[in-house]
């Protein structure tokens, strides 16, 4: 959605001084027939004649300023701006060269010189519209989205028919979240320009949040019929697709923004998304490498191919990469704040206080606690920051460590590492993974009010979980969540398995109500209402003999607590289930069922109902 700002380039003559009656008359000839050539688009030839008039009168204002424009449209901004600034000098009241100035210094990010520049324009004429839009592009770029929508507010009193300034309205609207007001904004800007094919493309990115993807992809193409070599348009097409798992036609509309610009790092980097979704991983690979090169400290990348490093196995560039999360926008407002040094591994912490603290998602923080016994084997003394839930299940590992609440004050400490760094601090590869279980436990207490709750134990107990958290703050968390969870009806297969008892392990008040309000809901047992932390849902799974669930928390508890449990996994799999693996290296006690290419859970559904009749008859 980048703006450029509006400037002038001699389509207006009225804007630029004529020469004066007393300027020779080849001087007047010369500066029309730049003009000419200038409005027609032949920069070469203008900049020739501009010059021209320049050898002859050194001080010809209007020259000056146009060559400053010539140079802004070739994209050369810097000279632009030594070029309009000279001509400024000699007329420092022109509100058209002000405005160009700061449209110049806008591409440079010199933003609060922008904002000068458009202001000394707009304080010789308030009313100068192309000046308060530019202003609002400006201050659109500082972020400052309350101020942008004024500044595009502004210029449409003085303008009502500006489609422009409808178009950047609509994005300072989508910025603010303030979605159907913004599509409002490009329809009407459309209604002037209905070939306007950035507010198309903008429409649709606007509705690609709202996730209306069919319609996003719709905008898109309206903006490509009218512009085809629109690389932004085909960029943000190609996002829409992949949303819509149309994945090949994605791949064909990122590489048609990369013929079209083939600078587009972020082309680049949802490309190589797209192939991992492909299971393309050298491709995607060699996607991300590209992107690097054009931008080394694109942290979204690295993040990216750490992930898939991971999954192919690469543990050791991995976990490297890994590390770069932290810059990452959707990691970044999660970053510690503290003064003591971070702690990845090089360093000797003997006799040291480390604080370990959990990040991202409680399965997260419940597949890498394994790390903590032995942190505690090296330092003097360990502390645990984990999210509530997980506190008192937390109690149960080994090592020692004092175990602190999200949110409560911490005690001192010397040095800290976030748990998903401690495979790089120990050098994780696939081989030397820390997998013996369990390596948590239940309560015992809470263990034998499940026991005597559950009565005599004469069937196989099952627990289920087919949904995860839609809402999670972790990258492509909706998108994710879509592909991992199931519906609730599509598990009936797996109930005509007599022998059998189903409990409810399932936690989130749309998948919870799938059940209430299913016909099936009779043979599943529920008491998640009993639920109330981990070390609860902990005890009842210590009463049951196997859990079938979709790749959320409740797989991890099991396998930490030693239990069997069977994944039903998405085909784009998570990392740490790696490829082509029925079993995992971090937990003995799992057994993998995956999509295959199709992406569809009947077959899946189909496997584990025939391998829940073995395991009843084994049992």
């Amino acid at each position: 959605m980048k703006k450029k700002s509006k400037i002038h380039t001699g389509h207006a003559p009225q804007g630029f001084r004529q020469p004066s009656q007393t300027e020779l008359s080849k001087v007047a000839a010369l500066f029309a027939e730049g003009l000419a050539l200038h409005q027609a688009g032949r920069l070469g030839d203008a900049e020739t004649i501009y010059n021209q008039i320049l050898a002859m009168h050194p001080d010809h204002f209007d020259s000056l300023h146009l060559l400053g424009v010539i140079f802004y449209q070739r994209g050369n901004h810097a000279e632009a701006v030594r070029k309009i600034d000279f001509a400024l000098k000699r007329n420092p009241n022109s509100i058209f060269a002000l405005n160009n100035l700061g449209a110049a210094l806008n591409e440079l990010q010199r933003f609060e010189e922008a904002l000068a520049s458009f202001d000394r324009a707009l304080k010789a004429r308030p009313d100068y519209a192309d000046a308060v839009l530019n202003r609002g592009v400006t201050l659109y770029k500082l972020k400052r989205f309350e101020e942008a929508l004024a500044s595009y507010d502004r210029a449409l009193t003085v303008r009502p028919d500006y489609a422009e300034a409808l178009s950047n309205r609509g994005n300072a609207l989508k910025e603010l979240k303030r979605f159907e007001e913004a599509l409002a904004s490009y329809d009407r800007a459309l209604m002037l320009r209905p070939d306007y094919a950035e507010a198309l493309s903008n429409r649709g990115a606007t509705l690609y949040e709202l996730k209306r993807f069919e319609e996003a992809l719709a905008s898109y193409d309206r903006a490509l019929s009218v512009q085809p070599d629109y690389a932004e348009a085909l960029y943000n097409r190609g996002n829409a697709l992949k949303e819509l798992k149309r994945f090949e036609e994605a791949l064909a509309s990122y590489d048609r923004a990369l013929i079209v610009r083939p600078d587009h790092a972020d082309a680049l980097c949802n490309r190589g998304i797209n192939l991992l979704e492909l299971q393309r991983f050298e491709e995607a690979l060699a996607s991300y490498d590209r992107a690097l090169i054009l931008r080394p400290d694109y942290a979204e990348v690295h993040y990216n191919e750490a992930l898939c490093r991971l999954l192919i196995g690469d543990f050791d560039r991995g976990w490297e990469k890994h590390e770069r999360r932290w810059q990452t926008g959707l990691f970044r407002s999660g970053k510690w704040n503290f003064g003591q040094p971070l702690w990845v591994g090089s360093t000797e912490i003997t006799g040291k206080t480390i604080l370990l603290h959990a990040e991202q998602g409680l399965g997260d923080t419940i597949q890498f606690c394994r790390y903590v016994p032995l942190v505690a084997e090296r330092a003097a003394r360990v502390v645990l920051e984990v999210p509530k839930p997980l506190h008192e299940l937390m109690s149960t590992l080994a090592g020692s460590a004092q175990i602190v609440s999200r949110g409560d004050p911490l005690p001192d400490f010397d040095i800290h590492c976030p748990l998903l760094s401690l495979p790089l601090a120990f050098a994780t590869r696939l081989e030397t993974i820390p997998s013996k279980t369990p390596y948590l436990s239940a309560s015992e207490i809470k263990t034998t009010v499940w026991r005597d709750r559950l009565g005599k134990h004469e069937r196989l107990r099952v627990g289920l979980v087919w949904a995860g958290n839609p809402r999670k703050e972790l990258p492509n968390a909706n998108l994710i969540d879509r592909q991992r969870s199931i519906e609730f009806d599509r598990l009936a297969p797996l109930f005509q398995v007599t022998k059998c008892e189903f409990y409810s392990l399932q936690k989130g008040d749309d998948a919870v109500a799938q059940l209430r309000d299913s016909p099936l809901r009779q043979e599943v047992i529920d008491w998640t209402d009993d639920l109330h932390d981990f070390s609860d849902t902990a005890a009842l799974i210590e009463n049951l003999d196997l859990i079938i669930s979709v790749d959320t928390s409740v797989v991890h508890l099991a396998g930490a607590l030693g239990k069997p449990f069977w994944l039903l996994n998405r085909y784009n799999t998570c990392w740490r289930w790696l490829l082509d693996r029925e079993d995992s290296p971090w937990y003995p006690t799992a057994r993998l069922f995956r999509q295959d290419e199709t992406r569809d859970w009947d077959s899946v559904i189909a496997r584990v109902h025939a391998a829940l009749h073995d395991f009843v008859r084994s049992c």
